[in-house]
């Protein structure tokens, strides 16, 4: 080995030093860590702020300027901070704000200012992110507990705003839903009731106990060797009370009873002697009692002994996709196809039909990569829409596609964003009639630019796909795709006649020659025979 080579081998492999923030219900917190070439990721230090924003946008729909100004006084001391860790670049950080600004009416005037403050951009994230998040994290967990992949996992987070539940099967999502019972809240709605102190339990139980048999009601029938996993802050505390090492471990398995009796200690205790005795900040310690109270309720709804208690939280979600960056090329893009799939089934589309113009989608994406330019992401809405662009037949023929558009964006797909069904929802939409037109059709209308135009190419795809189906026969299983003189031709083996298909093109294809100025031909391939010699 030459000198430089000795030289070059014994650099250290680079890092990139992160930053993940979780503006919470109570606390704002930051997850400072180190990315290497490889993907692994190294934790650094955690950073935790209380702050009252649940407070105020839970009971007043807004934030008030005193609590915005602590915001912003926490985000300038964390980007010092920042600053002092090597994180310099907007690409460096990621900062995610859940329920309480996301219900503030006034929430972009806290995001403005952290911005102007900061320069540090705060994304908003609905439900369906939290769920992804959520998802993202738990596979770090299995990657470093092979166990839990033996059986069914029940993930909930139940945090000062909301309830986040997931069950995977099998490496899939089969359910994921966000419910408004959050400790902070439940908390509020005690405050509010002015009960005394002796029913105030009675009350409390009665209002978890309606959530948890929605919860239930809704869950698969079938679930095989649960692990009920309690993922928040609140769930850690129990454990490390509890002896648990969290740090030594990537999930401590604490039995019910145990963790029931710690339950009952908490909920009787008032905040100040926890506070003293745990060094809670006081927010916490007013909420804490109602959460675990939850989580036994639920522990007990689905018949679990132990409650498996992991140091993963959203911020592991963030760190994950910070690591992965195009999520939509790995497992996340195939659970949201299987749920796609699993709305499908629910409005009994016809599948084989479905599934084939979903292939034939596939195939026209990949062929004509140059004239649309779209990336993994919309490939995946593409797909999604595909499998639904028929659901509304559920309803009626009659306007089936009117009717795609109101079930899928009416819907919950794991994962997806409102503005990501939003665009699966005008997709399935156009696969038939009008074209999008943004002076009649408001859900087109209210997409930025950017997404009209992702909708529009994505309809031109899907009726020709749709369209080279038109018999629902499947008969059109491949074709070579040629550009030639002004036009995109497609030919297609092994087959004689494509008089019903050529018709259905020259119907459906206008959208994909106003776009790209090229007219979509078939073309039946010929068959050369050899004459037999004399």
């Amino acid at each position: 080995m030459s000198p430089k080579e000795t030289a070059e081998s014994a650099k250290p492999a680079a890092v990139n030093p992160v930053a993940v923030i979780d503006v919470g219900t109570l606390a704002i917190r930051m997850q400072l860590a180190e990315i290497g070439e490889d993907g692994t990721v190294r934790l650094l230090d955690l950073l935790q702020k209380p702050v009252a924003l649940g407070k105020d946008s839970f009971t007043r729909n807004r934030l008030q300027q005193p609590t915005i100004e602590q915001c912003v006084a926490i985000f300038t001391g964390f980007h010092q901070i920042m600053q002092e860790h090597g994180i310099t670049r907007p690409d460096q950080v990621l900062a995610v704000a859940t329920s309480a600004v996301r219900e503030a009416v006034n929430r972009d005037t806290l995001l403005d200012r952290i911005y102007t403050a900061t320069g540090i951009t705060v994304r908003v994230i609905d439900e369906a992110e939290e769920n992804r998040l959520m998802y993202l994290a738990f596979q770090s967990l299995a990657a470093a507990d092979p166990d839990l992949k033996n059986g069914d996992a029940l993930l909930i987070e139940i945090g000062g705003g909301s309830t986040e539940v997931l069950l995977v099967q099998q490496d899939r999502v089969a359910f994921a839903e966000t419910y408004k019972l959050g400790s902070l809240r439940m908390h509020e709605t005690l405050e509010a009731c002015r009960a005394p102190a002796e029913r105030a339990r009675s009350i409390l139980t009665q209002h978890i106990e309606r959530t948890v048999e929605s919860i239930r009601r809704s869950m698969p029938a079938e679930m095989k060797d649960l692990r009920f996993i309690a993922m928040s802050g609140d769930a850690r505390f129990a454990a490390a009370q509890l002896g648990a090492k969290l740090a030594e471990t990537p999930c401590a398995r604490l039995d019910l009873k145990s963790f029931a009796a710690f339950a009952e200690k908490t909920i009787g205790s008032t905040p100040e002697r926890l506070v003293k005795r745990h060094k809670l900040p006081f927010q916490e310690a007013e909420t804490v009692g109602a959460s675990l109270l939850a989580y036994v309720l639920l522990a007990r709804a689905f018949k679990v002994e132990q409650l498996l208690v992991p140091r993963i939280s959203l911020r592991d979600g963030l760190l994950r996709e910070m690591v992965t960056r195009d999520l939509w090329s790995g497992a996340f893009g195939e659970q949201v196809l299987h749920a796609a799939w699993l709305l499908a089934r629910k409005y009994q589309v016809d599948e084989q039909h479905a599934r084939h113009v979903a292939e034939l989608c596939a195939k026209l994406f990949n062929e004509l990569q140059p004239e649309h330019r779209m990336g993994r992401r919309h490939f995946i809405l593409l797909q999604a829409a595909a499998i639904l662009h028929e659901i509304g037949g559920f309803v009626s023929n009659r306007s089936h596609h009117k009717h795609s558009l109101y079930l899928i964006a009416n819907s919950d797909l794991f994962g997806l964003t409102r503005e990501d069904l939003a665009i699966i929802a005008l997709v399935a939409r156009y696969h038939r009639r009008a074209v999008p037109n943004a002076a009649t059709h408001p859900e087109f209308a209210a997409l930025d630019r950017d997404g009209r135009i992702a909708v529009s190419k994505m309809a031109a795809l899907l009726r020709v796909a749709d369209a080279l189906d038109r018999g629902h026969s499947q008969q059109v299983r491949d074709f070579a795709c040629v550009r030639e003189r002004g036009r995109i031709v497609l030919t297609v083996p092994q087959i004689e006649d494509l008089t019903l298909e050529r018709l259905a093109v020259s119907e459906k294809g206008n959208l994909f020659e106003e776009l790209f100025g090229q007219a979509i031909v078939l073309r039946e391939a010929r068959t050369e025979t050899a004459e037999a010699p004399a």
